[in-house]
């Protein structure tokens, strides 16, 4: 998720657990800093766009480091905080706050390495867009009225973090929902179910966005909850299988193949670039993650750095379709 509902989960965490034991804007501060320690991991700059991709919620983002970090960083906010005696309960507060910050992202599409180092794969559930203000909002509220010493401001704490469990629960359960649905329209048009994935359209859990690989092409279809049954219409797209048996030596594009669990598309632009694009994240053609890797690569051969390519859809055309077809009129996507 975005780095500031991070901030409110991790305040919100650090306010029930320490409840009036300390005051309530200091519990929430330090929650908010656990909260937000593990994304600091996008500042590091590994030299190329497509490591700075894949190296995302890596080490920082695993659990087992970080139980290992909650103790001594415990340690540091109790004596910060002139509270040793607090020690076990700041611990408490500091490890939920830091644990979390992954298991959030777990359910994001863009992929977390929650098993490092016993394990590199990325997992990510996609049932949650990196935005959604139902999720944000409502934690943000109840750690506000807590630490401004509102009456009943740590129930209302509560009340955040309980509604922040229940959407999760909620968004799991649509996206199963929207998967049965896009699985009947895939057979009903004569097309695989092998490989497909169901994720929300930006910032709510109403239209969910499907795209299946099916032989030489991915499709992509929206569903809405307010479309009443109606058949996923898909829109088919090369993805370049062709060009992907041909450069299947190339490390980078090895890596985003892993890292997408194949849900990407390779092409070649005028100037004889390969240019690779992330299907996960945005929609068809503007991808959030496009890299141009440079010209084809002799076997052997060290890879260009890449270069990212953006590719960004008028956010006022977009929002007027978003809003229309999560209502459900039966609209074509904006390309």
């Amino acid at each position: 998720m975005d780095s500031l509902t991070q901030i409110a989960l991790g305040a919100s965490i650090g306010v029930a657990v320490m409840g009036r034991r300390t005051a309530a804007w200091k519990a929430a501060l330090w929650g908010g800093v656990a909260g937000l320690l593990p994304d600091l991991d996008a500042l590091i700059d590994h030299g190329d766009p497509v490591l700075n991709m894949v190296l995302h919620r890596a080490e920082t983002h695993a659990l087992f480091w970080l139980a290992l970090a909650s103790w001594p960083l415990a340690w540091l906010v109790a004596r910060i905080s002139n509270e040793p005696a607090l020690q076990r309960r700041w611990w408490v507060a500091i490890a939920l706050a830091l644990l979390t910050h992954p298991l959030l992202d777990w359910f994001t599409i863009y992929g977390t390495q929650l098993w490092l180092p016993f394990s590199d794969e990325a997992f990510g559930l996609g049932s949650l867009f990196i935005i959604d203000p139902l999720y944000s909002l409502p934690l943000m509220a109840g750690v506000v009225w807590a630490t401004c010493g509102a009456s009943r401001g740590l129930s209302a704490n509560t009340v955040g973090l309980v509604w922040s469990c229940a959407y999760i629960l909620w968004s799991v359960l649509v996206q199963q929902h929207v998967l049965g649905q896009a699985h009947a329209s895939l057979r009903s048009a004569g097309l695989s179910t092998e490989k497909v994935f169901v994720t929300p359209a930006p910032f709510n859990t109403v239209l969910w966005r499907v795209v299946a690989v099916d032989g030489d092409h991915l499709h992509e279809g929206f569903y809405s909850l307010a479309d009443g049954g109606r058949p996923v219409r898909f829109d088919a797209f090369d993805r370049g299988s062709a060009l992907k048996s041909e450069h299947a030596h190339h490390p980078q594009l090895q890596r985003l193949q892993r890292f997408a669990d194949g849900f990407i598309s390779l092409r070649q632009n005028t100037a004889g670039d390969l240019v690779m694009s992330d299907w996960r994240m945005g929609q068809y053609p503007n991808f959030v993650f496009t890299f141009n890797i440079g010209p084809a690569l002799a076997a052997g051969a060290a890879p260009p750095v890449a270069t990212q390519e953006r590719r960004t859809l008028d956010l006022s055309i977009g929002l007027v379709w978003l809003w229309a077809r999560m209502w459900g009129q039966d609209i074509d996507p904006p390309r």
